[in-house]
């Protein structure tokens, strides 16, 4: 039986690792209705292409996917619809603050539970630029390499 403080990770969005540079993370909540959270129980959401904005003092999470729910009707709500994210207003203060004067932007990277609770992990990024991306894809191979090396010379 799962433990209420585990975290049990639902979607990831490894697309953002790859075309960005993480500096920070925070953790938000996600405001949802009731079919929302079921479908997300389920598994179905994706952040592929998903951004954050923050619009007079609140954060808003923009192009994440949530399936309809299977057993929904009339209550299911537009897959794609812009949800509203939980934070504190100092943070989101801090957060505007920082991506207008740096040119950053704010990307989900995870949605998980928390305590039987949604939650989103949202990254303060930097984008890569394309000689980035081959430098990263490089030292991942040659780490797949030395791994490789070093299991079969244990044999």
């Amino acid at each position: 039986m799962m433990n209420k403080d585990e975290i049990k990770t639902v979607a990831q969005n490894k697309k953002a690792y790859h075309d960005y540079f993480v500096l920070e993370e925070y953790e938000a909540g996600i405001e949802l209705f009731g079919t929302e959270i079921k479908s997300i129980r389920q598994g179905k959401v994706n952040l592929k292409d998903s951004w954050c904005n923050i619009v007079d003092g609140e954060i808003f999470v923009n192009g994440m996917h949530i399936s309809p729910y299977d057993h929904g009707n009339i209550f299911n709500r537009d897959p794609m619809r812009v949800r509203k994210l939980l934070m504190h207003k100092k943070e989101i203060n801090r957060l505007f603050g920082t991506v207008k004067q740096d040119g950053l932007s704010l990307i989900p990277l995870s949605v998980y539970f928390k305590k039987g609770r949604a939650k989103i992990k949202v990254g303060l990024c930097k984008g890569k630029k394309l000689y980035d991306k081959r430098d990263a894809a490089a030292k991942k191979d040659a780490a797949r390499n030395i791994d490789r090396a070093m299991k079969e010379r244990l044999k």
